[in-house]
């Protein structure tokens, strides 16, 4: 079960993504990517609660990496745990979408600082 919050501070919009999301519930963080990429330009997701994330989350991500690119948006994933950090690394995921370790150095990366 996944809980998503979004708030928003200036400019940029914070997606806090809470509990787990497999392939039942990765579709309500698709509908929260997507809401907030058609909106803004900086877009922080907060993993600092994401317990667990399924190879059907990951394809969420991995389904928005042309988007940011071809739209000039900044996202930046923080606060992973080891754990879910390691299954990023796996697939190369860390290489291919900003992941820092809190939300200070995050801001820093989208606001182009």
């Amino acid at each position: 079960m996944v809980e998503i919050k979004n708030t928003i501070e200036d400019d940029i919009i914070t997606i806090h993504v809470i509990g787990e999301v497999d392939a039942s519930s990765s579709i309500y963080l698709d509908e929260s990517i997507k809401e907030a990429t058609d909106k803004y330009k900086k877009v922080l997701v907060n993993c600092e609660d994401l317990e667990y994330i399924s190879s059907a989350g990951l394809g969420v991500f991995m389904s928005y990496i042309n988007d940011l690119e071809e739209k000039d948006i900044k996202m930046v994933i923080y606060g992973l745990s080891d754990k879910v950090h390691h299954v990023f690394q796996i697939l190369g995921l860390d290489q291919l979408l900003k992941i820092t370790d809190n939300r200070d150095e995050a801001k820093r990366i989208v606001n182009g600082v």
